[in-house]
């Protein structure tokens, strides 16, 4: 497993972060994998040298976190060897000050976060949403605070427009509180509109970019079709997924992607991953698993470097998408 930089701060991550959505509660999403499927993909990715987790509280309302402190501690990874990630914003309850960016809920949060990671303090303690209801003064005063009592090593930030995020950069700077050191985008051959600013500022400001979905939910893999959906419980019933994709130009994409994959006989999510980790500025994308062979897969991709002429062929078919934001904003 290679590690880099976390952006310009002196942390390393892997390569590969694992991303947890996906464990948790079937009551919660019908794709999502319970706690006795979830604990050998967490397993399997230590074996693999995968030390950087990303979670969050919503997922599956706490239970991802749960399941992620759990296994760690069972499986007797020292908690200095691995790197985790979580994040606040979306609601957590019918509480109107259990959501968003407020000083109240963020300490609330990372609280809740901790107990149920069951560990003294997370890596990165990320904003998951932008929160046009709380001055951004007082979430990264707040955010500032929960640094300053060990409760978070760093703060970062998860899909938002560009100049939200360079706002929240200059007015930490302003303020002289704790910076930002991280940007969460959606990104993949699929959706690639953070190009246009969002990854150009995070070169400029040393920022390291961790996109999440970069084999796009799985579309990538050349199984999904447009009449049906294609055969996984998750590309019938995520209905987020049905708005993201399907049109002509992203199937054109994976034929592509298929195409290169043929000629090198490595399957498509590889060539997807791969063409990710060699873009300008990318840390660590975020996978996601549910199957112990996709993990493997995935892993494997850090071997495939695309040389000049595929990476034209897989960056030539694209064409601009509307920009998307997959979570609503927290009701008042």
């Amino acid at each position: 497993m290679e590690y880099v930089s976390f952006g310009s701060t002196g942390l390393k991550v892997s390569r590969l972060a694992l991303g947890t959505m996906g464990f948790g509660s079937k009551s919660w999403r019908k794709w999502a994998l319970e706690e006795d499927e979830s604990r050998p993909i967490i397993k399997r990715a230590l074996e693999l040298g995968i030390g950087f987790f990303d979670t969050a509280d919503m997922y599956s309302l706490g239970r991802s976190e749960e399941i992620l402190g759990k296994a760690l501690a069972d499986f007797g990874e020292s908690r200095d060897r691995v790197v985790i990630a979580t994040k606040a914003w979306s609601p957590m309850s019918g509480d109107p000050n259990d959501r968003g960016l407020s000083r109240k809920h963020l300490f609330r949060a990372i609280d809740g976060s901790l107990k149920r990671l069951g560990t003294d303090y997370v890596d990165v303690f990320q904003m998951h949403r932008w929160d046009p209801g709380t001055p951004i003064e007082e979430t990264l005063v707040a955010l500032h605070d929960i640094v300053k009592a060990g409760k978070a090593l760093y703060i970062g930030a998860s899909t938002m427009s560009a100049w939200q995020f360079a706002k929240l950069i200059y007015t930490a700077d302003r303020l002289g509180v704790t910076r930002p050191v991280s940007m969460q985008p959606y990104y993949n051959l699929l959706y690639r509109e953070e190009e246009r600013e969002m990854i150009p500022l995070c070169r400029a400001e040393g920022i390291a970019v961790i996109p999440y979905s970069p084999i796009a939910r799985g579309f990538v893999t050349g199984e999904r079709r447009k009449g049906d959906f294609g055969d996984t419980i998750r590309a019938k019933t995520d209905d987020y997924m049905k708005k993201l994709y399907y049109t002509d130009p992203d199937f054109a994409i994976v034929e592509k992607i298929s195409e290169v994959a043929r000629n090198r006989g490595v399957v498509n999510v590889q060539v997807a991953l791969a063409w990710v980790l060699q873009q300008p500025g990318i840390t660590a994308p975020i996978i996601g698993v549910t199957k112990l062979e996709q993990l493997d897969q995935l892993a494997g991709a850090l071997d495939v470097k695309l040389d000049v002429a595929e990476l034209d062929v897989l960056s030539g078919a694209y064409q601009p998408h509307e920009v998307v934001s997959e979570l609503p904003r927290p009701k008042s």
